[in-house]
């Protein structure tokens, strides 16, 4: 029984036997062309990747080009308006005017004038060391002037307000300098503690 039984199941198998679809062969080359294709997916990837990369530094490293290329403009200043003058020199008169004080000063001469407009301090000074031709003498020697305020001219320029200890008579009475404000040694030691950078002198003709 147990034989006939077998022989049964092995007959019942063999009718139902589903043969492969494809032959052996076929399934390696098939299996060979999904690793292949699997392959070149994984390094295509892997160079988009890359190139991603390689975009994305390019442009950090450019965007940080162009800032440091583009010109940066300084950053506006607030003001109320045009600085109102710490002083005001009348060349005509020889007086410098500075609040209820008037200080008596030696302009330039008609060949070397005293130029005029708003002029700007730029610097002050205990002790100048100007060349003796600047400040209005002969010589080839320098000449230490005490108590000096630097000044930006209109043009851009630079001229001075200072002590003119080689002659205190001349402020008030006559212009001898090269251009630049002469003033008594006590009264030029009471402007430059009154001015200071960022101020304003304005000097008239008349």
């Amino acid at each position: 029984m147990s034989d006939d039984l077998n022989s049964a199941l092995r007959d019942l198998a063999a009718d139902h036997q589903t043969p492969a679809p494809v032959a052996g062969a076929e399934i390696r080359r098939r299996a060979a062309q999904r690793r292949r294709r699997r392959r070149t997916a994984y390094a295509g990837a892997a160079l988009a990747t890359a190139a991603v990369a390689v975009t994305v530094t390019a442009g950090l490293l450019t965007g940080s080009g162009s800032d440091d290329e583009r010109p940066h403009r300084p950053a506006p200043v607030a003001t109320d308006g045009p600085r109102r003058p710490a002083a005001t020199v009348d060349l005509s008169q020889h007086r410098m005017t500075v609040g209820t004080r008037e200080l008596p000063v030696s302009a330039g001469t008609a060949r070397h004038p005293t130029p005029t407009g708003r002029m700007t301090v730029v610097a002050t000074h205990r002790v100048k060391r100007m060349a003796a031709g600047d400040v209005g003498l002969g010589g080839e020697y320098d000449l230490k002037l005490p108590w000096v305020v630097e000044l930006r001219t209109p043009d851009g320029d630079t001229t001075y307000a200072g002590a003119m200890t080689y002659d205190e008579k001349a402020p008030g009475s006559r212009n001898i300098t090269r251009g630049w404000l002469g003033l008594r040694t006590d009264d030029a030691r009471w402007l430059h503690g009154r001015l200071a950078p960022g101020d304003v002198i304005t000097v008239r003709a008349g």
